[in-house]
């Protein structure tokens, strides 16, 4: 399912003394079946745009087009509710999606909500927990008391649930200790070879290109950069001049370049550095 926004435009409390623009007429394209990821510094407009892409927020002007829908200013909430089992959002902090008394009600909430029986949600919120790496010991608890690691899973456990054709995940990891971090980073990564779209923001370039097949890079709301992983970060001295920097052993491989070392095009995941080393 893709999803294409035209000439959008948003603005908060719009109308107010308190309006502040956060998004510039931008146009760009989500390839169904893609993995993209959107980075850029913090009020960029990254988290704007991912609350764009299931209607929680609709544009100031301009138009998402997400499937069937159209998202624009005038559009009415019960006309897009259907979208939001079909476009799954997993907020940047999960306690602001968590809420239930234990954690098995509160994955199986949204599949209720939209008409499944109680048996059946239950049933799969149990597969949808295990799939986040939370067994029954986990099931009764209330989510409030688990460790941050813990409720990140729960809520990503509770978008699964509502089996979304399209997963946005905002800084999905942060917080998160590096084993953590990987076990989730595949887990997304099986969701997208299954033939899930994932959209993707975070400030860990690693993780960009290792895992993500296009790039949008957004500055003070504006889309300034959009492409494959591998031609965006053979940018370095630009990015690194919008302090986003690049991958780690693009860095290095960077640097080794300008000592000297040639290298076709600068590899941007170890693998691809062992092949140019090698291949040299």
């Amino acid at each position: 399912m893709g999803i294409t926004l035209t000439n959008v435009s948003y603005t908060y409390q719009a109308g107010t003394p308190f309006e502040g623009r956060a998004l510039f007429d931008i146009s760009t394209q989500i390839t169904d079946g893609s993995y993209t990821a959107f980075i850029g510094h913090t009020g960029s407009g990254k988290s704007t745009i991912m609350q764009l892409l299931n209607g929680l927020n609709l544009p100031t002007t301009g138009t998402v087009f997400v499937a069937d829908y159209e998202l624009t200013p005038a559009v009415k909430a019960k006309e897009i509710k259907q979208l939001r089992k079909k476009v799954g959002l997993v907020f940047q902090f999960p306690e602001s999606q968590v809420f239930d008394e234990t954690v098995l009600k509160d994955v199986a909430f949204g599949p209720q909500n939209f008409g499944m029986p109680k048996e059946e949600a239950e049933k799969l919120a149990c597969e949808k927990l295990r799939l986040v790496g939370l067994d029954e010991v986990f099931f009764d608890r209330n989510p409030f008391d688990l460790s941050g690691g813990q409720l990140r899973r729960v809520a990503i456990a509770g978008i699964l649930a509502m089996e979304p054709d399209v997963l946005v995940l905002d800084e999905p990891t942060a917080g998160l200790d590096p084993r953590g971090r990987q076990e989730l980073m595949e887990l997304f990564k099986t969701l997208h070879d299954s033939g899930m779209t994932i959209v993707l923001v975070t400030h860990l370039m690693d993780d960009v290109a290792n895992y993500a097949d296009e790039v949008k890079v957004l500055e003070k709301g504006r889309l300034v950069l959009s492409g494959t992983p591998g031609d965006i970060f053979q940018q370095v001295e630009l990015l690194e001049e919008k302090q986003l920097g690049v991958p780690k052993i693009t860095k290095l491989a960077k640097a080794l370049y300008d000592r000297g070392y040639h290298f076709d095009r600068l590899p941007i995941t170890i693998d691809e550095f062992v092949k140019e080393v090698h291949r040299g």
